[in-house]
């Protein structure tokens, strides 16, 4: 790896200073936007995602809600499971840094020492992005451009290789992927346990409103489009 990156002509360094090139033209605010968000902005958009997701799922109620919670939970736990992969595998492969073996970068972040494959930027964002994908098809796409922008950012600002960003998008998608089955089928009765405690509507909290509105000769809500599409 550290070989193919001392090589200017191959495509993964041509495509780093075309991306990073863009920051060279750019004014000094616009850099610092992309640095703020590349580092902090997108994570907690995701975030939000994350959160927003829940709280449709929970507010959904019915038998399912305890699976599509699960789900959402083992997105936020494919995350940190990507994440602590990618400590072993980043001092595996030993990769400098692209500012490291490649002058005249327009490095927006400095300081940065530590390896660089593979991102954990994109590593995380996307395993989250994959893991609210297998609740929501809408709400995973929209994940999935959050993890793509991300990964842009990084590039961006100089600090990643395009296959830094790459293998970060790899790696998260088959944390998430392949062990789903096992980490649902273990969330699943754990969610299923919360819903029936005190603690409830965290995963069925419009059972609890639906009840209330039966009470009061009201109709159940009906489900919004996004709760269809949560539902899918």
């Amino acid at each position: 790896m550290a070989a193919l990156s001392l090589d200017g002509s191959n495509p993964d360094v041509s495509l780093l200073r075309d991306i990073n090139g863009l920051a060279k033209h750019a004014p000094r605010w616009l850099d610092r936007v992309m640095v703020a968000v590349g580092d902090y902005g997108l994570i907690l958009l995701m975030v939000l995602l994350v959160g927003w997701c829940w709280w449709r799922v929970a507010r959904r109620g019915g038998a399912e809600a305890p699976a599509a919670v699960a789900g959402v939970v083992w997105a936020v736990l494919a995350g940190s499971v990507a994440l602590l992969l990618n400590v072993p595998l980043r001092n595996f492969v030993d990769r400098p840094r692209p500012f490291v073996d490649h002058q005249g970068l327009d490095v927006l972040v400095k300081g940065r020492t530590d390896f660089s494959f593979v991102s954990d930027h994109a590593t995380v964002t996307m395993a989250v992005a994959v893991g609210v994908f297998l609740v929501s098809r809408a709400w995973g796409l929209t994940g999935i451009a959050v993890a793509l922008a991300e990964g842009f950012c990084r590039v961006y600002m100089g600090v990643q290789y395009p296959t830094d960003v790459l293998g970060g998008f790899a790696l998260g998608t088959a944390v998430a992927l392949l062990l789903a089955p096992l980490a649902l089928a273990l969330l699943t009765p754990l969610m299923t346990a919360v819903a029936g405690s005190r603690v409830g509507g965290l995963v069925r909290a419009p059972q609890a409103a639906g009840r209330a509105a039966a009470r009061r000769g009201e109709p159940y809500p009906e489900p919004t489009a996004v709760d269809k599409d949560l539902a899918a």
